[in-house]
């Protein structure tokens, strides 16, 4: 108990006026129940005395944003969702982002394509497939039933046009067997990760971001390869040696700037030991909470701006 005491003695001290939190849940979960997003708003507005949390909600209501986790192609999400945060007046001078598994990938994409609508502070991502995935073992938070269909479709026919337009996972599916079939087909991830063209908007919104935090699950079971929590992939044309974010050719290259952000001191990565999404909350505390959501220099910054 003195230790709760403790901390939240140090947060109300350290700021003020803490910045809004955007949250982006994941695969087959929602933005607000009580048993999801919704705890973990609670969570943040404890610990954070003042802050606004915003969850962002892919239609009219809870079953339709989990069904559209996985039926609503991402591209018209991040379209959906930059609109609906644009609109809101308690974000206008900048929120911090923190993506859930595929919801990080999602809030990504919202960093560099809506660069001119939104100012967003550090963008955190905790299990997220920045280099997609290969291979599904698990599926969805609340177990939908339309799970094992989904697995099913997209181990055979993910990048059937039909298939990328329909299934949400689908779009992040990389096989590195089909290196130039994925980059050709992809209709989302090989877009953001800049793997056919050069978007400069991409990279210089994504630059823009004070820090990009990525949190790998070191024991997670149901991203494979857990790799990509932290940009790693599969070597192309094969499937087993695995190689970091700074031996491919995406880093190489700097085809997303993330070359020149690590140079600045803008990457960060984090490990939690536990599965998927599972982490000790004083260790979220004193690992993100402290240095990214609560820092005096991001007060001190926005005075000055």
């Amino acid at each position: 108990m003195k230790i709760w005491i403790t901390i939240l003695f140090v947060i109300k001290l350290t700021i003020a006026s803490p910045p809004p939190i955007v949250l982006w849940h994941g695969m087959g979960d929602t933005c607000c129940l009580p048993f999801s997003l919704g705890k973990f708003s609670v969570f943040l507005e404890t610990i954070i005395p003042g802050v606004y949390v915003k969850s962002i909600r892919i239609g009219n209501n809870n079953i339709e944003d989990l069904e559209n986790s996985y039926f609503m192609n991402p591209n018209k999400q991040v379209r959906i969702a930059c609109d609906q945060l644009a609109a809101d007046p308690k974000l206008t001078n900048g929120f911090n982002a923190i993506g859930f598994s595929q919801g990080s990938q999602f809030m990504r994409a919202l960093v560099q394509r809506c660069g001119d609508k939104l100012s967003i502070k550090n963008l955190i991502t905790l299990g997220g497939q920045h280099q997609g995935v290969y291979g599904l073992p698990h599926c969805g938070a609340l177990k939908h039933k339309s799970c094992d269909y989904v697995r099913k479709i997209i181990n055979y026919a993910a990048y059937y046009d039909w298939v990328q337009e329909s299934l949400v996972q689908a779009t992040y599916w990389h096989d590195p067997l089909k290196q130039e079939t994925y980059k050709e087909k992809s209709q989302f991830l090989a877009d953001i990760n800049n793997e056919r063209t050069i978007n400069r908007t991409y990279i210089e919104n994504l630059y823009s971001l004070r820090n990009f935090v990525m949190i790998k699950f070191n024991n997670d079971s149901i991203v494979q390869p857990r790799e990509t929590e932290w940009f790693g992939f599969y070597a192309p044309g094969q499937a087993q040696k695995l190689i970091t974010l700074q031996e491919s050719d995406l880093y190489k290259q700097d085809r997303l700037g993330l070359k020149a952000m690590d140079d600045a001191g803008k990457l960060a990565f984090l490990s939690s030991p536990g599965d998927h999404l599972q982490f000790d909350r004083d260790w979220f505390i004193k690992t993100v909470v402290q240095p990214y959501l609560t820092n005096p220099a991001d007060s001190k910054k926005d005075e000055e701006n």
